[in-house]
């Protein structure tokens, strides 16, 4: 009878040190990780970290995988909770979530601080990649649902618009992040609902 529930622990165990150690990375960086850190977060000894993971980089590289689905999840969760016979109150939905809330954001905290090893790891990069595909897909659908139904007249292909707006909330949430007094939220918002209005020609943006 124990065999059949060790499969589930094992994978309960994982997602709690792979939680523990996003909330470590948030709080010390990647450059300042250290196992005893990710030990404390998820109030186990450090063996048993290594024991689920026993190179560092691997626990790190699955942070990064589910801080991508996590974040995704919301956004499309955002996209399909607005009425869909609203394609703007959607696009702006999609415009919403994919800011931070606060200066202290920890989830774009996190994002922003993973990125940082896709210059040096092959696998961090595929998953940047990924996430920045799938958010322009996302936009794609908001902006091609608009204008098939009369409610926006796009400037220009929408997956290169789509992709424009994607960059562009990016660089709007790296100096929120980054405590840029300049880009409150609320502004922030602003510039990319005006971005946005150019893109589709919908005034009421």
């Amino acid at each position: 009878m124990g065999k059949p529930g060790r499969p589930r622990n094992q994978t309960a165990r994982r997602e709690a040190l792979v939680s523990a150690a996003g909330r470590a990375i948030t709080q010390r960086g990647l450059e300042g990780l250290r196992i005893k850190d990710i030990a404390d977060a998820a109030g186990v000894s450090q063996g048993s970290v290594l024991y689920y993971y026993p190179e560092l980089s691997d626990l790190v590289l699955e942070v990064h995988r589910e801080a991508v689905e996590s974040y995704l999840a919301s956004r499309q969760e955002a996209y399909d909770s607005a009425p869909a016979t609203d394609p703007a109150a959607r696009l702006l939905a999609l415009l919403r979530s994919g800011l931070p809330t606060v200066a202290d954001d920890p989830v774009h905290a996190l994002l922003y601080e993973l990125h940082r090893r896709a210059g040096r790891s092959p696998g961090h990069a595929e998953l940047m990649a990924s996430l920045f595909s799938r958010e322009v897909a996302l936009y794609t659908t908001a902006l091609e649902v608009g204008a098939a139904v009369g409610i926006f007249t796009l400037a220009g292909n929408p997956r290169d618009l789509a992709h424009g707006l994607v960059a562009l909330e990016d660089g709007y949430g790296l100096h929120m992040i980054s405590h840029n007094a300049a880009l409150k939220l609320e502004r922030t918002h602003e510039l990319l609902r005006a971005q946005a209005r150019m893109v589709t020609g919908h005034a009421e943006l």
